[in-house]
């Protein structure tokens, strides 16, 4: 629209609903349901964050404490077994868990990790994850990449073309 010689631009974010996506694999359903849960908490929740290089989680929240919680979701027994980088992500957390669905054989988790029973829909903490405070400079450089990444991600929404190379 063009006003004294302007050109106006107004930019619409247009949110798809769930259903006209492409169809999420069964971590991504269960990632979809303990996000949920844990912004019920008050959790502010990103998906697919990278803490450090070499590693991926595939949820990282930050409660309104400060608290940094990790939630790992594995879908079948042999997921959880071929995933060799789980203890390395105990580094990087005050709060570590398993998410998993109701037919997930339980018994394979480690007891000193928290437990979620998960869906797409939703999710309930089975078992509290002990509490492993992390040291403050670490907790600082998360908390920033975690605003970081959160900032770059609603950016993206917005002007996805305007991304560049600097994806996260």
């Amino acid at each position: 629209m063009k006003k004294n010689g302007l050109v106006r631009c107004f930019r619409f974010v247009h949110v798809r609903a769930m259903d006209e996506t492409l169809p999420l694999m069964a971590g991504q359903r269960l990632a979809r349901g303990v996000a949920r849960m844990l912004r019920s908490l008050d959790h502010a929740v990103i998906p697919e964050f990278v803490p450090t290089r070499g590693l991926r989680v595939d949820l990282i929240s930050l409660g309104p404490k400060g608290e940094i919680w990790i939630v790992e979701c594995k879908s079948c027994r042999a997921d959880f077994a071929g995933d060799r980088k789980w203890q390395g992500y105990l580094d990087w957390c005050d709060r570590y868990f398993w998410a998993v669905d109701r037919d997930f054989p339980a018994e394979l988790l480690p007891e000193d990790t928290g437990l979620i029973l998960a869906d797409p829909y939703g999710a309930e903490i089975q078992r509290m994850a002990p509490e492993t405070r992390l040291p403050a400079a670490r907790r600082s450089r998360l908390i920033r990449d975690f605003g970081r990444a959160a900032a770059m991600r609603l950016h993206g929404l917005a002007d996805p073309v305007g991304l560049g190379d600097g994806a996260v």
